[in-house]
């Protein structure tokens, strides 16, 4: 791989700035591709922003930048797309800062910026080459996630579609599935999880699934599997609680979308599991109700109390085996199952042998 230093003067990166969804984001007098594929949406906040052009103001460096030089003349970012943004942003008067915009500058102030040089990488070699490159470089900074990683290796018109569709501000999966989806959608958590549903479908991983598709035209298959998670969602629960966030909706469907419920008796489930004090895991309602395993509603356990006072009235002897314990080598158990109605009461406390307990558990 080629690698040259070259300084570049601020008023050169900004010249020709666009950012918008038709034209992308470029500078560099247009020869600049500011935001390539693989590359994260914009993530810096307010005060990282500020501090790129503070440290500008008064001629702090700035971490080297990396640019990949194309064969037809043109670049791409590397590394620094979010300082390169923010100072594009900054002289393009997208925002102010302590209630001065660029053009509230005095002149002098103006060229100080404007002339102000980057330190710049270019960088030539293949893509394998580059996007190698480009995982080490980025472990400073705004670490990648692991999702933005595997977008920097499965480029192409498929990763595009997937990303319109999954990873920007207000796309269309955070519009239908905002209040069941957890994480960013600009730093791909959207992406990722829809991926790790429908890769799990087949017994694959995202990669897998991100290197079979790389080449199509389109992420179709992906948004139309994440809208029919979505319908099925609304079907099953059309009463949203809060506790339908962040739960993997998509695994559930793979297993039990052809099962049949009705929406009716699993929201009279829903109150009344709701009000069980005994169930710790109001999220796990959810689980449950579809899959109808109990151990996801966290069943509260018996008291340190309630297990000595139920081993000193059996005087140590186990219920099921009858056979004389350690305490420590006991566990407590509901006489009357949870799920009959029994409660994690004192009265309804034993004492059995672990591997009683673990019999009857089914364990």
């Amino acid at each position: 791989m080629e690698i040259k230093l070259k300084e570049i003067p601020i008023r050169e990166v900004v010249k020709d700035y666009i950012n918008d969804d038709e034209n992308g984001v470029v500078g560099y007098g247009g020869k600049l591709n500011i935001r390539p594929k693989y590359q994260r949406e914009f993530v810096y906040n307010e005060k990282q922003r500020n501090e790129v052009i503070n440290s500008i103001n008064s001629d702090f460096p700035l971490n080297v930048m990396y640019w990949i030089e194309n064969e037809d003349g043109t670049y791409e970012v590397l590394d620094g797309q979010q300082r390169t943004i923010s100072i594009c942003e900054y002289v393009d008067g997208a925002y102010s800062i302590n209630s001065k915009a660029f053009h509230n500058l005095t002149e002098t102030e103006r060229e100080h910026i404007l002339n102000y040089k980057l330190l710049v990488y270019f960088c030539k070699g293949n893509d394998k080459e580059i996007q190698d490159w480009f995982k080490i470089i980025n472990i400073a900074g705004e670490k990648l996630t692991n999702q933005e990683l595997r977008n920097a290796i499965y480029t192409g018109e498929w990763l595009t579609d997937a990303k319109r569709h999954f990873s920007k501000t207000l796309c269309p999966a955070y519009q239908i599935g905002e209040k069941y989806m957890s994480g960013s959608t600009i730093r791909q958590d959207y992406l990722e999880t829809v991926l790790k549903w429908i890769s799990a479908k087949e017994n694959k991983t995202i990669e897998d699934y991100m290197s079979e598709h790389q080449h199509d035209e389109d992420a179709n298959e992906l948004w139309m599997y994440y809208q029919d998670v979505i319908d099925w969602i609304k079907r099953l629960f059309p009463n949203y609680r809060k506790e339908m966030k962040g739960i993997d909706w998509g695994l559930l469907f793979n297993t039990y979308k052809n099962q049949k419920y009705n929406s009716d008796k699993l929201e009279e489930e829903i109150i009344k599991l709701m009000q069980d004090d005994d169930v710790t895991s109001k999220k796990g309602i959810y689980l449950y109700l579809i899959t109808g395993k109990e151990k996801y509603l966290n069943i509260r356990s018996f008291t340190d109390n309630q297990k000595r006072e139920a081993y000193e009235r059996q005087k140590g002897i186990c219920n099921n085996c009858k056979k004389h314990f350690e305490i420590e080598e006991m566990e407590a158990d509901h006489i009357t199952p949870w799920h009959a109605g029994g409660k994690t009461t004192s009265d309804n406390c034993q004492m059995l042998c672990r591997e009683c307990n673990r019999r009857k558990s089914g364990i």
